[in-house]
């Protein structure tokens, strides 16, 4: 089963909290992103190992 982390980050961007998961794959860990958010978090990051797989609110670059 894949290891990801999953991170939340404040509106200025500084870290608030990280988790790591074991999921079956990227849909499951986006869902446990989203169900284990606090209020008031502002960006959500679901990595698997070095590569983002998800962000909320997406950034682009």
């Amino acid at each position: 089963m894949p290891s990801y982390e999953i991170c939340y980050r404040n509106g200025d961007g500084t870290l608030e909290a990280k988790i790591a998961a074991e999921c079956a794959n990227d849909l499951q860990a986006k869902i446990l992103a989203h169900a284990m958010k606090e209020r008031g978090l502002k960006r959500i990051e679901v990595w698997d190992g070095a590569t983002l797989v998800y962000e909320r609110p997406h950034q682009f670059q």
